[in-house]
């Protein structure tokens, strides 16, 4: 699987980073904080919160040794935004400690994930959740949802349409198609979850009994996968 993380808020100073020093050494603490990163999102979204907490944990202990707080800034928004894209609605309280330290780039980002976002601050976004965050319509939102082509960003910007009660039925279902395609087991659930609760809201006995024989799929998947994480 090719890993969404280049493409998330952390990774433009990264790059930049790395750009600066093309050819000569890396550091070794910019590798090991972008492999950590990559690893714990990935570790998330596949329901393995084990190894999401070391590898979390690998990536601050490296970015602590630089003094960066930007950069540490954009690890703690990137563990939120995984957890945005599964449904799981809580505050950003690691980066809030940092945002007076932090530029209007970031800040506008942790308001997005929040479903806050100022309209003078969409700009400052990162392009592909621009037109989500930008929308007048949940026509125009849901449109923009889909065409959106990483995805773990479709599936950030879905959350934030949840957060900001703007999820039409057909947001769950881009959202719950992106997390089946890539095997992402955490987000899938949740989004099945609100398939189901939909479905059973309409009084629609069928669609919601075809939604939860997936959710036992899945659950069933994850129980016997559990002993070799």
């Amino acid at each position: 699987m090719t890993s969404p993380f280049p493409r998330l808020v952390f990774s433009a100073a990264l790059a930049a980073l790395l750009t600066a020093c093309a050819g000569t050494p890396v550091p070794d603490w910019q590798m090991n904080a972008k492999t950590a990163t990559e690893r714990a999102t990935a570790a998330y979204l596949e329901g393995n919160a084990r190894v999401e907490t070391q590898e979390f944990k690998q990536a601050r202990s490296e970015i602590a040794r630089t003094g960066r707080v930007d950069l540490m800034a954009r690890v703690e928004l990137t563990r939120c935004a995984g957890r945005v894209a599964s449904l799981v609605l809580e505050d950003c309280p690691e980066f809030e400690k940092l945002r007076q330290d932090t530029a209007p780039p970031e800040h506008a980002y942790a308001d997005y994930l929040a479903g806050k976002i100022r309209a003078q601050d969409v700009a400052l976004l990162p392009a592909q959740h621009r037109a989500v965050a930008d929308a007048a319509s949940d026509t125009t939102a849901t449109t923009a949802l889909q065409n959106i082509e990483n995805p773990l960003a479709q599936l950030i910007a879905a959350g934030v349409l949840f957060r900001s009660n703007r999820a039409t039925p057909a947001v769950l279902a881009v959202a719950v198609d992106t997390a089946s395609a890539q095997g992402w087991r955490r987000p899938l659930l949740a989004w099945l979850g609100v398939q189901r609760l939909r479905a059973e809201n309409a009084g629609d006995t069928a669609a919601a009994e075809h939604v939860r024989r997936r959710i036992a799929l899945v659950q069933n998947a994850a129980s016997s996968a559990r002993p070799e994480e």
